[in-house]
């Protein structure tokens, strides 16, 4: 087994009954629950809000690997954070000015929780590399974010790899997730890439075994 963590998302499941179901049936098979906050403002879609991420903390001992797909994400990082956020992804196209970037990112290191930083698939790494010497989780968009079922977009194994030299060329530590259209065929390009969290919403959760399905993201 290598050393690649799977985190299953929310994305797929409509109702919040079925959601918390989902959460606790996962928490001996994958490594966090990918928690995808939308607003309908930054993306078209709209979930829930850290009410919901609230109850799942009640309900799970899965780390929360909460993604604010948000327009204001700085007016809601405290509220995330006390519902359980493990760790708080920030999109970096949601911030127009990027001082309010960084005094986000400086918020969440401030309640002792983990910050990523997530990137949409037009965004190239070189716009926000500054950024990653002060973050845990690099969180690389494979689909564009908001939409459930997309395809994957290969030009994101070479995005990873550009990543992983900066990471090793600069000794740092944070840790490279990819979410969108992640199954078995692309899993073994993106760990041989230098990927160290694989997030699965579809192939996860539309799969019969589940189980099998997270240990083949996994697989060598």
């Amino acid at each position: 087994m290598s050393n690649t963590y799977v985190a299953v998302s929310t994305d797929p499941i409509k109702s919040y009954e079925e959601i918390v179901e989902y959460a606790k049936e996962m928490q001996d098979k994958a490594d966090l629950l990918h928690c995808d906050v939308m607003d309908g403002k930054f993306v078209q879609s709209k979930t829930y809000d850290w009410a919901m991420v609230e109850n799942l903390n009640q309900n799970t001992a899965l780390m929360l690997d909460v993604h604010l797909m948000v327009d204001e994400p700085l007016q809601s990082i405290e509220n995330y954070i006390k519902a359980g956020a493990n760790i708080v992804t920030l999109h970096y196209e949601a911030f127009k000015k990027k001082e309010d970037l960084v005094k986000a990112i400086n918020l969440v290191k401030s309640m002792k929780t983990l910050v990523g930083l997530s990137i949409k698939p037009e965004t190239s790494f070189k716009e926000i590399r500054l950024f990653c010497y002060n973050i845990d989780v690099l969180l690389v968009m494979s689909v564009e974010p908001g939409k459930s079922g997309q395809k994957f977009i290969s030009d994101t194994f070479e995005k990873v790899k550009q990543i992983a030299q900066f990471r090793h060329d600069n000794n740092l530590n944070f840790k490279i997730e990819v979410d969108g259209g992640v199954n078995e065929e692309n899993a073994k390009g993106l760990r041989e890439a230098g990927v160290d969290i694989l997030v699965s919403g579809s192939y996860v959760f539309g799969a019969t075994d589940r189980k099998k399905a997270i240990e083949s993201l996994k697989k060598n």
